[in-house]
C-alpha cells in the first residue's frame, strides 16, 4: 500500500494508532455493561422483599420459592458483574501492552519514514529538473529557428545541456530512492499488517469472551426459571393445603361419644394391677438412619417429639429405649388395648443401601407387613412444611402396615440419613455424572463480485465441556474415578482436529474416518478443575476448552449466506446493490441466520441517501448499516434477495468499498461433528450447537 503520492505509510502508521482508540473505547463499553451490578442489588432487594411477606395463610409457604429464585437471579447477575470486572482488567492490560508495542513499532519503522521522505524530495526535485530540462531544450530550439546569433544559440545550449544532466542525475537518484522505498515499505506494510491482525483477533477474542459470559448468565437464568417452574408445578393445590393441615392442625380424631357406665365396685375397690413389660433386642436388625413406632390403640399417625422421633402420646422420657421394643399393659387380659413403641437408632456398623431400608425394618421389628401405598408425609415438630423433593433438615414418611399376627395396626416413622435434591448440582459418588458440551463455529467467507469461483472460506470450531460444581466434591472424595471417554462423531468433514494436549489422549491409528475417540488425562482434569473452583468457588460449572478444529470447505457452497455485491460509481452519485441467498445446505440441522448485519463503508461527501429496504446512514463514520430480520429457507423467495441504496455526493465519485455482513445461528453447526459419552460414569445432560461469522466480506 504506496497511496496517493506515496502517502501509504502515514496512512498505515496513523491506523495502527487507531487500535489504540478502539482498546479504549472497548474497556469504556465493558466497564459500562456493569449496570448489571444495579440491577442485582434491585434484585435482591426484591428476594428480601418476599422473605418478609406474611406467613400465614395457606399461600405463605409459595413466598419461599418466590425468595429463593430471585436470590439465585441476583447471583447470577453479580456473576456476570464479577466476570465483566476480570474482563476489563485483561484488555486494560492489552491496552498497556498495545501501547508499548506500538512505541516499538515506531522506532523500527523509523528508516522507513526516512525513506518515504526520501523518495517524496527527489521526486519533487526530479519533477522541477524536468521541467527545467523542457524549457532550456525548447529555448534553444526556439533561437535556432528564428536565426539568433551563433553566441546567443551557443548559450543557450550550454544552459539546455546543464539542464539535461541534472535532470538525469534526478532520475538515476529517484530510482534508488523507489528502490529503498519499495523495499521498506513492503517490510513495513507487512509488519503494519501482522499488527492489526493481531489486533482484531485479539479484540475479537475479548469480544468472544464478554459475549460468553453474558451467555453464560442467560443459561444460568435459564436454569433458575426452569427450577422456579418445577418448584412451583410440585407447589399443588393439594400439598399447600396438606402442608396448612399438618403445621396448624389440630388432630384428626372426631369426640367419641360417651355412654354411661354402672360402676362395678368389685373391680374398682381391687386396684390397678402391676405392668409387665417385654423387650426384645433389635439392634442387629436396625436399618441405619431410620427411627419407627408402634401404636397398637388407634390408627392415628404418632406425635413427633423435639429430635424427630415417633412416640404415643401418653410416652414419658423413661419409656423410651435404645435400640429395643417393648410391650407394656396394665392386666394379663389379652383382650384389653395393648399399646407399643418402637425406637430403632442407627447402627454404626451396619451402614448399607437405602433400597433395602423395608425388608431391614421387617427383619428388626418382627412379622409386620408394610404398606408403601399408605406412604404420607410428616413433618418433624416445630417445621412448617417439607420442601417438594427434599432437602428427612426436612420431614420424614410414616409407613402404615399390619402386623400377620394379630392384626395390629402399625405406623412407622422413617428418617432417612440423606436426602436428594432436584437439582443435578447436588451429586453422590455413585450418581452418573452430568456434562454438557458445546459447540461453537466461526465462518469465515470473503466473496469477489459474482464469481463463485472467487469465493475463500475458512470454518474453525471449539468443543467446550461444562462440568457442575458438584463434581469437585466427587472428585475429591473418590481420588479413582471412572475414565471419562467421548466419541467425536462425523469428522469426515474435519481437516485438522487439535485436542487439549494437557488434558486429552488419543488414538492415532484409530482407522475411522468418520470419528474419533478420546479419553482424559483424569489426575490432569481433576487438578485443572480444582483450580478453577479455587479461583471461582461461587461458579455453578466449569467450563474446560477441549479441542479446536478446521472445518473442510468446498468454496461457496460452504457458506450459509451467498453473496454478490455491485457498485456504480459517478461523480454525484453511488449506486449500491448488494444480492443474497440463504445456502441450507452446509448446516447440519435447520435453522435460520439471526442478527444479519451488513456495514458499508461509503467515501465522496455522502449528502443524502435512499436505501431498500430502510438502514442508517452514520454520518461521523462515514458508514451505512442494514439490519435484517432472520433469514431462512422459510423467508420470502427460500430466503434470496436484494438490497439497495443510492447515495448523493459532494465530493464524488466514492471508492468501492469492502462490506462486512455478521449473523448467527443457534441450534446447528457447519461441521456436522457431534459427540457421544463412552463408558459409565458420566451422562451427557445438554449438547448445545452454535455457528457465527467471523470476517465475512463481500467485495466488487
Amino acid at each position: 500500500m504506496q497511496g496517493e503520492k506515496n502517502n501509504g505509510f502515514d496512512v498505515l502508521y496513523h491506523n495502527m494508532k487507531h487500535g489504540q482508540i478502539s482498546s479504549k473505547e472497548l474497556t469504556d463499553f465493558i466497564r459500562e455493561s456493569a449496570i448489571e451490578e444495579a440491577y442485582a442489588r434491585s434484585v435482591t432487594k426484591l428476594a428480601k422483599s418476599a422473605g418478609n411477606f406474611s406467613p400465614l395463610g395457606t399461600f405463605a409457604p409459595v413466598w419461599d420459592v418466590f425468595r429463593s429464585s430471585t436470590e439465585k437471579l441476583a447471583a447470577c447477575h453479580l456473576e456476570l458483574v464479577r466476570k465483566l470486572q476480570e474482563l476489563i482488567k485483561e484488555v486494560q492490560k492489552y491496552v498497556d501492552d498495545q501501547a508499548k508495542a506500538h512505541k516499538k513499532t515506531k522506532e523500527e519503522v523509523a528508516s522507513t519514514l526516512e525513506a518515504v521522505q526520501n523518495i517524496q524530495t527527489t521526486s519533487q526535485a526530479l519533477t522541477k529538473s524536468k521541467e527545467a530540462y523542457n524549457a532550456k531544450t525548447v529555448e534553444q530550439e526556439r533561437l535556432r529557428k528564428e536565426g539568433a546569433t551563433q553566441r546567443e544559440v551557443d548559450k543557450a545550449g550550454v544552459k539546455a545541456k546543464k539542464a539535461t544532466e541534472t535532470y538525469k542525475s534526478y532520475v538515476e537518484k529517484y530510482a534508488t530512492a523507489k528502490s529503498e522505498f519499495e523495499q521498506k515499505m513492503a517490510e513495513t506494510a507487512q509488519k503494519f499488517q501482522d499488527i492489526e491482525e493481531s489486533h482484531v483477533l485479539h479484540m475479537k477474542e475479548i469480544i468472544q469472551s464478554y459475549s460468553q459470559s453474558v451467555e453464560e448468565t442467560h443459561v444460568q437464568i435459564g436454569e433458575v426459571h426452569t427450577e422456579f417452574v418445577g418448584n412451583m408445578e410440585n407447589t399443588s393445590l393439594e400439598g399447600l393445603v396438606q402442608k396448612l393441615a399438618e403445621s396448624k392442625g389440630t388432630g384428626k380424631e372426631r369426640p367419641g361419644s360417651i355412654e354411661f357406665e354402672e360402676c362395678n365396685a368389685a373391680v374398682a375397690t381391687e386396684g390397678a394391677k402391676p405392668r409387665k413389660r417385654k423387650t426384645f433386642n433389635t439392634a442387629n436388625g436396625a436399618p441405619p438412619g431410620y427411627y419407627g413406632a408402634i401404636d397398637i390403640q388407634n390408627a392415628n399417625v404418632p406425635q413427633v417429639d423435639a429430635e424427630g422421633f415417633c412416640i404415643r402420646p401418653e410416652a414419658n422420657e423413661n419409656d423410651i429405649l435404645s435400640n429395643s421394643f417393648y410391650s407394656s399393659s396394665d392386666s394379663d387380659d389379652e383382650d384389653e388395648p395393648r399399646k407399643f413403641r418402637v425406637e430403632i437408632k442407627p447402627v454404626q456398623a451396619a451402614a448399607g443401601p437405602q433400597g433395602a431400608a423395608i425388608d431391614e425394618l421387617k427383619a428388626s421389628i418382627g412379622s409386620i407387613v408394610l404398606s408403601p401405598s399408605a406412604l404420607v408425609r410428616s413433618p418433624p415438630l416445630g417445621s412448617q412444611g417439607v420442601s417438594g423433593g427434599g432437602g428427612g433438615g426436612g420431614g420424614g414418611a410414616v409407613c402404615c402396615g399390619m402386623s400377620q399376627n394379630n392384626n395390629t395396626r402399625v405406623y412407622i416413622f422413617l428418617t432417612p440419613g440423606t436426602s436428594r435434591g432436584p437439582s443435578p448440582i447436588t451429586l453422590a459418588s455413585h450418581d452418573a455424572l452430568p456434562i454438557a458440551v458445546a459447540f461453537t463455529e466461526s465462518v469465515n467467507a470473503y466473496f469477489k463480485g459474482a464469481d463463485p469461483s472467487k469465493c475463500i472460506v475458512k470454518i474453525t470450531g471449539d468443543m467446550t465441556l461444562s462440568f457442575p460444581m458438584g463434581i469437585i466434591k466427587v472428585f475429591t472424595s473418590n481420588p479413582s474415578p471412572a475414565v471419562l471417554t467421548f466419541r467425536l462423531k462425523n469428522t469426515s468433514r474435519l481437516e485438522q482436529v487439535l485436542p487439549n494436549q494437557q488434558l486429552l489422549h488419543s488414538d492415532a491409528s484409530q482407522s475411522d474416518s468418520n470419528s474419533k475417540d478420546f479419553w482424559f488425562n483424569m489426575p490432569a482434569l481433576m487438578s485443572y478443575l480444582r483450580k478453577a473452583a479455587e479461583q471461582n468457588p461461587t461458579a455453578s460449572y466449569y467450563n474446560v476448552d477441549i479441542l479446536k478444529y478446521q472445518v473442510h470447505s468446498s468454496g461457496i457452497q460452504s457458506t450459509p449466506l451467498n453473496l454478490a455485491v455491485y457498485w456504480k460509481c459517478a461523480a454525484g452519485t453511488t449506486d449500491l446493490c448488494l444480492d443474497y441467498r440463504f445456502n441450507p445446505e452446509p448446516m447440519s440441522g435447520p435453522g435460520s441466520l439471526a442478527n444479519v448485519q451488513i456495514l458499508v463503508p461509503v467515501d465522496g461527501g455522502v449528502t443524502s441517501m435512499q436505501a431498500l429496504p430502510n438502514g442508517i446512514w452514520n454520518a461521523e463514520q462515514k458508514k451505512f448499516l442494514w439490519k435484517l430480520s432472520d433469514i431462512s429457507d422459510k423467508s420470502d423467495n427460500e430466503g434470496a434477495g436484494s438490497l439497495r441504496a443510492k447515495f448523493e455526493l459532494s465530493s464524488g465519485p466514492s471508492t468501492p468499498a469492502t462490506l462486512a455482513v455478521q449473523f448467527m445461528n443457534e441450534g446447528s453447526t457447519l461441521s456436522g461433528v457431534d459427540m457421544e459419552l463412552q463408558g459409565p460414569g458420566y451422562r451427557l445432560s445438554l449438547t448445545k450447537k452454535r455457528f457465527a461469522t467471523g470476517r465475512y466480506m463481500a467485495d466488487c
